[in-house]
């Protein structure tokens, strides 16, 4: 696989560009494995320290990548420099987060042998624990060579340094959409080599082949290369996928002009009937050229009515939480997510995480929205939270059914996974590129990229929890009689929630990532402000919209998390 696919990035002309990717990445990645570890440590060593190191890595991680961009640029200028530092600041989190869970996970029998032994704190935990946390290290460094990689080929908007994120974006710019896959399907073989190479090496396996044949491989390879040296061509000189690439182009150009009725209408189905509904409302959206009827007070009454009568029936029944969604549902069909009242948001907010958390998360949640309130990007928060949410209600329904399926059909799940490993091995900047080939720049064409990034978390998660169901609770459903259907239903669905809403979780973390790439196909809210802010080295604006895209995320993530741990106590599962 490796030699295929580099064989492929050779051909395609890019291994110049591929090389000097790789380079930012070999420079940047020890740098966050230094600084990453040290966190892990220190807060593992320190526990006073551990809640806020924990609240930075989570700010680090839901703050917009884009972000990162603004306040180097200013220090450092344009040029590698800045890709490089923002590389090593983005990739540290994962691997500082692993090296905590790593040692906390040590056996207690492993730290006492440890003590007993005589040893001093620092060979206690360089001779014992770290070797015994070697297993979830090993997932941060390939988590941190993943970061680092995405990273410096986002940091390519800033230019100077001909890496293959910058032809990307180039060939994108130029609309070469052909050159553009090409130079995209360089980051996916590269981003799949290090994600395989390095992920193999978080197994904790004995080795199943002989390492001479490695030297003798690496030795072969040498010899050519100086064998050979002043007979090889310049290596981007080969080019020979450049026909792929003209095909694609053609073959594009084609099927657009003659399916252009057809993706026009499936666009604007979704414009008009889901997208614009969520963002203006019901009452601003249903006019009669596009639904057939106007939307009138009367409506509306009945509408709120439906609504408070199944709320109040949720509640009765004592589903509270579901109920209180399902008012705050339809204020937003109602009102539309870009023209809340801020009261209305902070309340419902505020409730919500009530119900989640607890008085904490309350008080929290309405303080962090309170200060985008005064900041003067509430409008433009309201924009980013309608098209993540409508992108997360998308991969909700379409990434959970696809989980169900794989759950219950082995044959569908070994077509879906290679799927879901490409999707997750993808750079962000790649997935804009089929969207924009078809629908062109706008947010529907945004809307498809953020649901294609966001998609395979849920997907994998709601498989995960659907088949972890423990054996004796499927042979107790069996003995009694249940149908397939009913297992599904009531045994399997309730005892996988926790980790389906894990799920949800990290697709709403990617949602939100993926928004800011977004900006550079036409979105609005704070994804176009963090990237304005980037090309006009604002710092003050890319801080404060980055800030705020930080806070919905972070938001997000502690209801989600709450609910989670919920689940987890009612199924006397721990937390």
């Amino acid at each position: 696989m490796a030699a295929t696919g580099l064989g492929l990035v050779l051909l395609s002309g890019y291994w110049p560009q591929g090389m000097n990717t790789l380079a930012l990445v070999a420079v940047s990645v020890p740098l966050a494995l230094v600084a990453g570890g040290l966190i892990g440590i220190l807060a593992n060593e320190f526990p006073r320290f551990r809640a806020p190191v924990q609240a930075m890595l989570d700010v680090m991680q839901t703050g917009p990548t884009f972000a990162y961009l603004t306040p180097l640029l200013v220090l450092f200028g344009f040029g590698p420099v800045v890709g490089l530092i923002a590389s090593a600041i983005y990739a540290a989190p994962p691997m500082a987060r692993n090296v905590l869970l790593g040692l906390q996970r040590v056996e207690p029998e492993v730290k006492e042998a440890a003590v007993m032994s005589g040893g001093t704190r620092m060979q206690q935990l360089f001779q014992v624990e770290i070797p015994a946390a070697k297993v979830q290290i090993m997932v941060g460094v390939n988590q941190c060579l993943m970061a680092a990689l995405s990273m410096v080929i986002i940091a390519a908007v800033i230019g100077g340094f001909d890496d293959i994120g910058w032809e990307v974006l180039l060939t994108m710019r130029k609309a070469q959409f052909g050159n553009a896959m090409l130079a995209g399907s360089v980051i996916v073989i590269f981003s799949t080599l290090i994600d395989r190479m390095s992920g193999t090496l978080a197994q904790d396996r004995r080795r199943l082949w002989d390492a001479r044949v490695a030297y003798g491989i690496l030795a072969l390879g040498a010899a050519v290369s100086l064998a050979c040296w002043s007979a090889l061509p310049d290596a981007g000189s080969y080019q020979l996928l450049d026909p792929v690439a003209v095909a694609l182009d053609g073959w594009l150009t084609d099927f657009t002009r003659a399916n252009a009725d057809l993706l026009t209408s499936f666009k604007n189905g979704i414009m008009f009937y889901v997208l614009l509904p969520l963002r203006i409302g019901l009452d601003q959206a249903i006019l009669p050229f596009t639904w057939g009827f106007q939307w009138t007070t009367t409506m509306s009454f009945w509408f709120f009515a439906a609504a408070a009568l199944a709320a109040v029936a949720l509640a009765l029944r004592g589903q509270l939480t579901l109920g209180l969604v399902v008012l705050i549902a339809a204020g937003i069909l109602e009102t539309g997510v870009s023209q809340l009242p801020w009261p209305l948001v902070l309340v419902g907010t505020g409730a919500l995480a009530w119900v989640a958390g607890g008085r904490r998360l309350a008080l929290l949640s309405v303080v962090l929205l309170a200060s985008i309130l005064v900041s003067g990007l509430w409008e433009r928060a309201l924009l980013s939270l309608y098209l993540s949410g409508a992108s997360v209600f998308a991969c909700a329904v379409l990434g959970g059914g696809i989980g169900l399926l794989s759950a219950v059909s082995p044959m569908a799940w070994r077509v879906v996974r290679p799927i879901c490993d490409m999707l997750q091995t993808i750079p962000l900047f790649v997935f804009l590129i089929p969207v924009l080939m078809v629908f062109q720049i706008g947010e529907f064409s945004a809307f498809l990229a953020i649901i294609a990034y966001a998609i395979v978390p849920m997907i994998r998660y709601t498989r995960q929890g659907l088949v972890a169901t423990p054996e004796e609770m499927i042979e107790a459903a069996t003995a009694s009689g249940a149908t397939g259907w009913q297992m599904m239903r009531d045994v399997r669905a309730p005892y996988a929630a926790p980790t389906i809403l894990l799920g949800l979780n990290q697709t709403i973390l990617y949602a939100f990532a993926m928004l800011v790439i977004a900006a550079l196909i036409g979105t609005t809210g704070l994804g176009q402000s963090i990237y304005l802010a980037l090309g006009q080295a604002d710092v003050g604006l890319g801080i404060s919209a980055g800030a705020a895209m930080a806070i919905l995320a972070l938001i997000a993530d502690r209801m989600v998390q709450g609910f989670a741990e919920e689940r987890k106590r009612a199924l006397g599962l721990e937390v």
